[in-house]
């Protein structure tokens, strides 16, 4: 691990409270410090624009000050800054500055894992997943971060679960690739006849007690209600170390977000709007945010980018997007519609293959 990076953790681990915090070790975050040394700022730079993964990660006291110095490096550089998922503490310091505006753009569920037994206990549909998964012989194990580091069975599983996804994969906050940067991470295994076929990476919220479960993959070999084992065994294990918060991550234009009630700039909400609406093709937000929903969170996090001007600029929501996809969003949305225009093909084909024909 080089100097950076190892300063970078150990700022988190002391400081972390954003539920992103840790995500900022992942490969492609780029890392700023404060002058004094202590503080860290992970973000990407697109289009002109340094897109923070959360906030500032600092000793609350400081964050202003961060802030501030942070925004005037950025300017000295010729680019303005915008946070994703800033997080409440950073909203309370911008939220009400006419310089900045702040747009929502989902939500993510939260939990005390000590509550989690008594929501298993009233959830018969959560019971029945579990119990599928069971019934297979599929058994949760936790691995040290050692033994997981680079394996190739967890390797394999990761790589039959991106090839389900419908698009390249994304990055920044949904990194795929954390299995080389594991250090303080928890990691679940399921196992069928002992061989791996998911996983759970969960990764410390330090500053507020607590976990993201960050990556849940599912191997082609997990029978249905194995990312319920996981999560349910991740809740009960956090739970007996003491922990008092966990949270599930980014639901993106969650319907428990008030993203449409917000005061977004008009080009905003009917964008968003139409997103959920017609972007099942491209990313399933709403599959995600039902999964999500049942399982009863004790409560749901706004998800709110902040960023310099007293309206949102389309600059910034662009950047955000770019930042997720690696790329350029519009090549993002290319790759997305041919597929999208493949798929509708395969299905017009094997429908006229079924229908009857007259013969000639």
């Amino acid at each position: 691990m080089d100097a950076a990076l190892a300063r970078a953790r150990e700022l988190v681990m002391a400081f972390g409270w954003n539920a992103t915090a840790y995500q900022i070790i992942n490969p492609g975050i780029t890392h700023w410090f404060s002058a004094r040394g202590d503080a860290v700022v992970g973000y990407v730079a697109r289009h002109g624009v340094r897109v923070v993964a959360g906030a500032p990660v600092c000793a609350r006291e400081r964050l202003a000050s961060v802030a501030a110095e942070f925004d005037a490096d950025a300017r000295a550089a010729g680019a303005r800054v915008c946070y994703f998922g800033a997080g409440e503490r950073l909203e309370a310091l911008y939220g009400s500055d006419r310089a900045h505006s702040v747009i929502g753009l989902g939500a993510q569920p939260s939990w005390d894992p000590n509550g989690w037994p008594e929501i298993i206990r009233r959830r018969a549909s959560l019971r029945a997943q579990l119990h599928r998964a069971q019934n297979k012989g599929v058994t949760v194990v936790p691995w040290p971060a050692e033994r997981a580091q680079g394996d190739p069975a967890l390797r394999r599983c990761l790589d039959e679960w991106l090839a389900t996804r419908g698009l390249p994969p994304l990055h920044f906050l949904v990194e795929p690739e954390t299995l080389a940067r594991l250090y303080d991470r928890r990691i679940f295994v399921a196992e069928r006849d002992g061989v791996p076929v998911g996983f759970l990476v969960a990764s410390p919220v330090p500053a507020r007690n607590g976990w993201l479960f960050e990556q849940i993959i599912r191997g082609r070999g997990a029978p249905n209600g194995t990312s319920e084992l996981l999560i349910d065994a991740a809740m009960r294990a956090v739970a007996a170390s003491g922990a008092t918060y966990a949270t599930l991550g980014l639901a993106p234009l969650s319907r428990h977000s008030q993203f449409d009630a917000l005061p977004n700039p008009l080009w905003i909400r009917l964008g968003l709007r139409w997103l959920r609406a017609h972007g099942r093709r491209f990313y399933n937000f709403e599959g995600l945010d039902a999964f999500k929903s049942k399982l009863d969170p004790h409560a749901w996090e706004e998800i709110r980018a902040i960023s310099y001007g007293a309206t949102f600029p389309p600059r910034s929501l662009y950047a955000i997007a770019a930042a997720f996809s690696g790329r350029s969003p519009i090549a993002l949305l290319s790759v997305a519609l041919w597929r999208a225009a493949r798929q509708e093909g395969r299905w017009l084909g094997a429908r006229w293959r079924r229908q009857p024909h007259p013969r000639g």
